[in-house]
Order: structure tokens, then C-alpha cells, then sequence
């Protein structure tokens, strides 16, 4: 019988109250009478730090004595959401910080408030990366996450007269508590210039590259603690610097932008979260961020093996590298040059190593979204790379003439260079051909996969492809963001859910409970009420919690149909106009995302909520019984907010498009039910709450695609419904633009002549659907039992799930748990 690990104690509020003066004293050297209210964060921040460390560095400790198998999972973002908060939950800390800070005065809500958030991320792509860093800590997993510290975040979004304005994100304008800089393990990136052939001592010819600049890539380290266990792994973000950051000869000449333009040239790598890349000199700063990690990871992970004593022909087994999406892709070339170029190894032997190593998530069903680089581009900076990728090239296409013969087509569709019109490098094949899996992240997503985006290479390697659908951490979006609801469901069931989440569906005979559905009930107006005056703050506009919060919160797309939800809003708008008989339940429509800065029918989407949102707000004859909020500035600690708070969850993009959402998962955890077309992520839902519990409409995969093979016409659909017609033409005639026709006239001419996305044909169904809805939310006890158990049967979509498949199907990684009594000094 093994006996159980013994985790670290956990400090009582006395201990607490004095680390935290000791940290305001000796790290902010404030005292009380001069303090602000962002030192007490500070102060608390560190506080909580120093409890991470002791396991942070006792799991790095086992790590090395145990040369644990390791996954290293490369993304080009990190949407970690503020870290606070999610550390007092995984450390079982919260509540009694909470009374240390009371007895102190101080209400842990205000500090939390202090934390700005880093923006590291897009959306969704990011947002799962954190998610899964959460679980492989929980689970115990081995594991690095790297990617880019950027100086600037996604922007911060503000609406000014109804449009988007772009404004600076500086989430290290004060300093960042949680990282800790590691400039003895920095790596030198090497950047255009050429290649030479040279022969080595044994008479081999090999290839040196000659670069015209050296960055340096500083990483910092911020430990990722798991939910009530001692491990705690890592995120390595990288930081780009230079080599030299001043040159003296260049100063004592007079020449002072000289003297520093080399690091100004560096640090410009990552100042900045996805440059717009229109212009060619966006496209090539974005290649040379996706380099410049890949590049510092991969090295930093030969540093490890060196450390830890492990040959180099045991790379595959020691680290299985995750790559998320197509951003990391250039990993496969890159550790291809280091073993054969930097560590002499030959060709055969550095490729099965490279195969046996990288696993390749595909999170996209949008052929723009699939990273092409043009040839030249590509070998100006990285001529290394495409030398090798043309030999990587050469080499598959000899392996695809002999499964085909000599089949031209099958050879330009599986060939890494698109030779139609100007020449590029297909990233996404890359990482076909360089990785031993495939996995898509829902069950339709990893079926359009193979039967479509990539299905010549599911042909040729059908035991490379697999399905992992995402999920989502309930310890941030539950136990953190929806308190009241996580007390509920432990008092009901235990607290072990959060770590076993099939643990809810326990939840499900307390349908029938009338009190328990009461207290449900009272939970979710409570959120309600919270984000109302949340909502009156930010936005300006007062909401009724007891209406129905209809909420679409996500980046703002035409694929995601922001547009159609718009539209039934200007509809229901029409109907209590002119209808007298029309008495829907009272609804609150709620938005947020922010769109590229680039994408100027999205911004209009943007505008046109707000336009709506003017209009509907200060109509007095409605009674306040629609209102539509647009919250600016989406991000994890508004989601955090507005998952709990939602009755209604739109799910609306048109099927085929969406890989998976996780928005979807968030909202349906927190009791929300799903108004939705059978795209990504929904399906799965759908069949586990129960098509009873979800509000489906739309056409199906196979419909959209053979509607528009025989050829949508849009404005067909517009004239042969009269109430869309209606909706237009309101839109047209200027009714929300006070009077100008021309704002939205762009939107409306792509939806009349183009409407890519199926928005005016899905209208009816979707209006339909939005009948049952109303229906619904009438039958409050029907719609409570709806809700619950929608959070009973949400146990598929938990991160620890995926991770778990993960680590079985593709990583083979073990749990390694932590002991800190072997791992502590002293």
C-alpha cells in the first residue's frame, strides 16, 4: 500500500497579515499611511508568490532528478486572465486571504480589481492554452509552456460615438509580480543574412548560415499551480532583446539613435501582440515572432537535456512537443537545423526524432486562417529554413509518387509549396508532414478535417488523425467567476467535482427538489444583479435582472453572426412597435468582442449593435422591455463576470465554420442554455444536456455547402420573407443611423449580394427558435430544471478531460505527482 502525498500546509490568517506587512515593507517600502490600494495588491500578490515557490521549485526539482518525460506546449498566445484570484482557488487559500484581508480592512474584491489583466492573447486559441497549462498542473502532468512575452497585449477596446477605437494595452506599466526573469538561460536567434556549404573534419559538407542579425531571447518564468496538489509547472515567455543596447563608438561619434537602434530594432520582436499584417513589413514581423519562440523553446529544451544529462537521441522521448495551431509550425525546420547543423547529426536519424516528437492542433476550418508565407519573404529571413523545408519537400513528394505514381494533382495538393501564382510555404502541410498526430478540436471540426481541409493527408496517414475536442478549467470559470453557483453544487455534492467533474451528475435527481431549484434561481439573479450594475458602469445602461440575458460574447466575425442576432433584435424591435398583441418575455441582449483593427465589416457589426442599442435604450414607449448592452473591452476578467449572469447562450456561426468555441462550454457550466446551429463544439453539447435542454436551428453542415455549390442567391431570401425584408429596409432607410443610408450600406450590400455566411437564410429558423426561447423562460421552473442540468451534464467539456486525452492518445506522458518533504532543502 503506497502512502499518500503529504501536501504543503497552508498558512493560517496571522501568518498571512505578516507576510503581507513584510512584502509591503520590504518589496513596495511603503508603509500603511502611504500605501495605495495597488501597493496592497502588490504586497498580497507576493505574499501568495512566496507559497507558490516552495512548490514551484520542488517540482522542477523532481522534474530534473526524475528526467520526467515533459510536454512542451508552443503557442503563439496565452490568455491567462489575472493570476491572483486563480491561485487563492488552486491553493485552497482564498477564503482565509479573504478574512486576513478584512481584519486588515481591506476587501479582497478591491485588490483583485488592481490586477491588470495580460492581454497575450486573441481570443479562443489563447484562452485554451491557459485552460490546459491549469490542467496539466492539476493532473500532475510534467509540462513548459512557451510562448511570446509581448510588451503591448491585444489592444484595449473602446467605443467612442458607437465605433471600435484601438487604444494601447500596457499591462506592464506597473511591473508584474507573478514572473521571474532568467537571463542566464537566454538564446541567441539568428535572423536573415545566407547560407554557405562548408566541409567538417570528417570530410561531410555541411551547411553554416551566415545571419545579418542576432536577437536575444530572454525568457521569464511565472509558476502555474494546480488545483489542490503541490505541483506547480511552468509558463516561459519569451523576450526579445539584443545582443549589445548601446554602442559607445556610435555615441562618442554624436550619433545617440545610432547608439541605440539595435536594441530599439530587438525589442520590437515582441513589443506587440499580432501586428497588422497587411503591409509586408507586418507579415514579416509576424514570421519573425513565430520564429523567435519557436527558436528560444526549442533550444531552451536542448538546455534542459544537457542539464539533465540525457543524449541527444532521446529528444522524442523526453519532450513531447504540442504545436497549437499552425503559428508554431516553422518547430519542424527549426529542430531539423539544430540537430543537423548545430549538433551534427545526420538527415534520417534528426527527421524520426523530429516526427516522433511534434503533435499538430488544427483549430481552423477557414482556408485564410492557414498560414501561407510568400517563397521570398520566407527565404530572406530564414534561408536556412527553406532550404530545408525544400529538402523536407523533396523527400515527402518522393513518398507521395510512390503511393500515387505520378499523379500531378495529389503532388500539388500534399506538396509543402503552393506553386499556383506566386510561390508559398504552406504551413499547415508543415506541420503535417512533421508531426507524428493530427487532431482537430471538435467532432465535426476533426471530421471536415479529414474530409476535407486536409484530406489528401488523412489519406496518406489515416493513423495520424484523431479528434480532442477542448474544454475548459471549471476551477477559473466556476469555482472562481461564479462562487454562489460552486457553493451550491459542493454543499450539494461534495467539493470533489472540481477535480472530477463527472462528479455533477449527481446534480441531476435535485431537479426535481423545489427548494434546491429556488436557490438556483436565487444564485443566478444575484449574478444578475451583480453585472447589471457592472453594466450601468461601463456601458451606461441600466438592465432589469429579472429579463432574460441573451448573450453573444466573442471576437466579433462575420462567421459568428453578430449581424443575425442584430437582426432578430430589430425584428422583436419591429413587432412591439406595431403589434399590440406582442408581448415577449423582457429580454436584455448583451454583446462584447472586439474586432481585428483591419476588418472594417466587423467594426461595422460593432457599430450597428450600438446604433440598435441607442435607438432601443431610449425609447420610452418599450417599457424597458428590450434593452441591448454593448460591454467594451472583452476579456477573462469581464467573462468572468457575464458567464454567470447568462440565461441565454448564442452560439450562432454558421455550421462548418467554427473548429470548437469555448465560450460555449463557459456559459453551459454556468447554467445557461444554448440557442445554436449544429457547428463545432454545440453538437457535443447538444448530445449531452439533451436536444431538450438546447435551442437548435440552422442549416446543417452538408446544407450550407450544397446551397452554395448551387448557387445562394441572398436577395432570393430577402424577398420572399416579408419580416426580414422589413428589418433591411429599417436598417436602409437610415432608421438607426439618424437618417444617413450610407453608414451601413457596405454591411447590408454584402448580406443582399454576397452573404457568405448565410445570415439572411438562416433568419427565419433562427427567429423561430427564439419563439421557443420566449416560450420557455415564461415556464420558470421549466426553465430552471433546463439550467441545472446543463451544468450536470457540462462534465465532458473540463480541460482535465482533454488533457487526459491527450497525455494517453498522443504525449504518453505519466503523472508525476510532488513530494516536497524529498524535494525541500534543509
Amino acid at each position: 500500500m503506497t502512502t499518500p502525498v503529504q501536501h504543503a500546509a497552508l498558512p493560517d490568517k496571522e501568518t498571512i497579515k505578516q507576510a503581507f506587512f513584510r512584502n509591503l515593507f520590504n518589496i513596495q517600502g511603503k508603509f500603511p499611511a502611504l500605501a495605495t490600494t495597488h501597493d496592497y495588491y502588490l504586497a498580497l500578490a507576493y505574499t501568495v508568490r512566496d507559497h507558490l515557490l516552495q512548490r514551484w521549485i520542488g517540482t522542477a526539482a523532481t522534474y530534473t532528478e526524475k528526467k520526467a518525460r515533459t510536454v512542451c506546449y508552443l503557442s503563439a498566445e496565452f490568455l491567462m486572465g489575472p493570476h491572483l484570484g486563480n491561485n487563492l482557488i488552486n491553493l485552497g487559500m482564498y477564503e482565509e486571504v479573504r478574512q486576513a484581508m478584512a481584519e486588515l480592512g481591506l476587501r479582497l474584491d478591491d485588490l483583485l480589481a488592481q490586477e491588470p489583466e495580460p492581454g497575450l492573447g486573441n481570443g479562443g486559441l489563447g484562452r485554451l492554452a491557459a485552460c490546459f497549462i491549469d490542467s496539466l498542473a492539476t493532473l500532475e502532468m510534467p509540462s513548459l509552456g512557451y510562448g511570446i512575452r509581448y510588451e503591448f497585449g491585444i489592444f484595449e477596446q473602446a467605443i467612442v460615438d458607437g465605433w471600435q477605437v484601438e487604444k494601447t494595452d500596457k499591462w506592464l506599466r506597473y511591473g508584474n509580480p507573478w514572473e521571474i526573469a532568467r537571463p542566464e538561460w537566454a538564446a541567441d536567434v539568428k535572423l536573415g543574412g545566407r547560407t554557405e556549404r562548408y566541409l567538417d573534419a570528417n570530410g561531410r559538407i555541411c551547411t553554416r548560415w551566415l545571419p545579418e542579425q542576432v536577437v536575444v531571447g530572454v525568457p521569464y518564468d511565472t509558476p502555474i499551480q494546480g488545483y489542490q496538489t503541490d505541483t506547480c509547472n511552468t509558463l516561459r515567455l519569451w523576450k526579445a532583446e539584443a545582443p549589445e543596447s548601446f554602442d559607445f563608438a556610435q555615441f562618442n561619434r554624436g550619433d545617440y539613435y545610432k547608439a541605440v537602434e539595435q536594441k530599439v530594432n530587438s525589442e520590437n520582436l515582441t513589443k506587440v501582440l499580432y501586428p497588422n499584417d497587411e503591409a509586408v513589413q507586418g507579415k514579416l514581423l509576424r514570421l519573425e515572432q513565430q520564429y523567435f519562440f519557436v527558436s528560444c523553446s526549442l533550444q531552451d529544451m536542448l538546455r534542459i537535456m544537457k542539464t539533465q544529462r540525457i543524449p541527444l537521441e532521446r529528444f522524442h522521448e523526453k519532450f513531447a512537443v504540442q504545436l497549437n495551431d499552425t503559428h508554431p509550425a516553422i518547430a519542424v525546420a527549426e529542430l531539423m537545423r539544430l540537430l543537423v547543423d548545430e549538433r551534427g547529426m545526420e538527415w534520417d536519424p534528426a527527421w524520426d526524432i523530429t516526427r516522433r516528437t511534434f503533435g499538430y492542433t488544427n483549430h481552423t476550418l477557414l482556408p485564410e486562417a492557414l498560414e501561407r508565407w510568400p517563397v521570398g519573404l520566407f527565404g530572406g529571413l530564414l534561408p536556412r529554413h527553406l532550404e530545408i523545408i525544400f529538402e523536407i519537400n523533396a523527400r515527402h513528394l518522393d513518398e507521395v509518387r510512390l503511393r500515387y505514381l505520378d499523379d500531378h494533382t495529389k503532388l500539388a495538393s500534399l506538396s509543402l509549396i503552393d506553386e499556383s501564382g506566386e510561390r508559398h510555404v504552406r504551413m499547415a502541410h508543415l506541420a503535417c508532414v512533421g508531426s507524428h498526430a493530427i487532431n482537430g478540436v471538435a467532432a465535426l471540426h476533426s471530421e471536415l478535417l479529414k474530409a476535407d481541409v486536409l484530406n489528401d493527408f488523412h489519406a496518406l496517414w489515416p493513423q495520424k488523425f484523431s479528434n480532442k475536442t477542448n474544454g475548459v478549467t471549471p476551477r477559473r470559470w466556476m469555482a472562481l467567476a461564479n462562487p454562489g453557483l460552486a457553493s451550491l453544487i459542493s454543499e450539494a455534492i461534495g467539493d470533489g467535482w472540481l477535480r472530477d467533474m463527472d462528479r455533477l451528475r449527481e446534480l441531476e435527481p435535485l431537479v426535481e427538489d423545489s427548494g434546491f431549484r429556488a436557490r438556483w434561481r436565487s444564485i443566478k439573479l444575484t449574478n444578475k444583479h451583480q453585472f447589471g450594475i457592472f453594466a450601468r458602469d461601463v456601458a451606461g445602461v441600466g438592465v432589469d435582472p429579472d429579463s432574460l440575458f441573451d448573450v453573444q460574447v466573442k471576437r466579433i466575425h462575420e462567421y459568428k453572426r453578430q449581424h443575425l442576432n442584430v437582426l432578430h433584435i430589430i425584428h422583436m424591435y419591429r413587432r412591439l412597435k406595431t403589434d399590440p398583441h406582442y408581448t415577449p418575455q423582457p429580454r436584455t441582449f448583451v454583446f462584447a468582442g472586439k474586432a481585428a483593427p483591419g476588418y472594417h465589416l466587423a467594426k461595422l457589426i460593432i457599430r450597428l449593435i450600438n446604433a440598435v442599442g441607442h435607438v432601443i435604450n431610449h425609447d420610452r414607449s418599450l417599457k424597458d422591455r428590450i434593452k441591448v448592452v454593448f460591454i467594451p473591452n472583452f476579456n477573462v476578467t469581464n467573462g468572468q463576470r457575464i458567464y454567470p449572469a447568462a440565461d441565454l447562450s448564442e452560439q450562432i456561426s454558421t455550421a462548418g465554420k467554427e473548429a470548437s468555441g469555448t465560450g460555449n462550454m463557459k456559459f453551459c457550466m454556468n447554467g445557461a442554455l444554448t440557442i445554436g446551429t449544429l457547428d463545432g463544439a454545440n453538437i457535443e453539447i447538444r448530445d449531452q444536456v439533451g436536444a431538450d435542454n438546447f435551442f437548435l436551428f440552422g442549416r446543417t453542415t452538408e446544407e450550407v455547402h450544397s446551397l452554395q455549390r448551387e448557387g445562394y442567391r441572398p436577395m432570393e431570401a430577402y424577398r420572399r420573407d416579408p419580416e426580414l425584408k422589413e428589418v433591411i429596409d429599417l436598417i436602409a432607410d437610415g432608421f438607426f443611423s439618424r437618417g444617413d443610408p450610407t453608414m451601413f450600406q457596405p454591411l447590408l450590400d454584402n448580406l443582399l449580394h454576397h452573404d457568405p455566411y448565410l445570415a439572411l437564410e438562416d433568419f427565419a429558423a433562427y427567429r423561430a427558435a427564439q419563439e421557443q426561447v420566449d416560450g420557455a423562460y415564461a415556464d420558470t421552473e421549466r426553465w430552471t430544471r433546463m439550467s441545472i442540468l446543463n451544468t450536470a451534464r457540462s462534465a465532458m467539456f473540463s480541460s482535465d478531460r482533454t488533457i487526459r486525452e491527450y497525455a494517453q492518445d498522443i504525449w504518453h506522458v505519466p503523472a508525476v505527482p510532488i513530494d516536497l518533504e524529498l524535494t525541500t532543502p534543509g
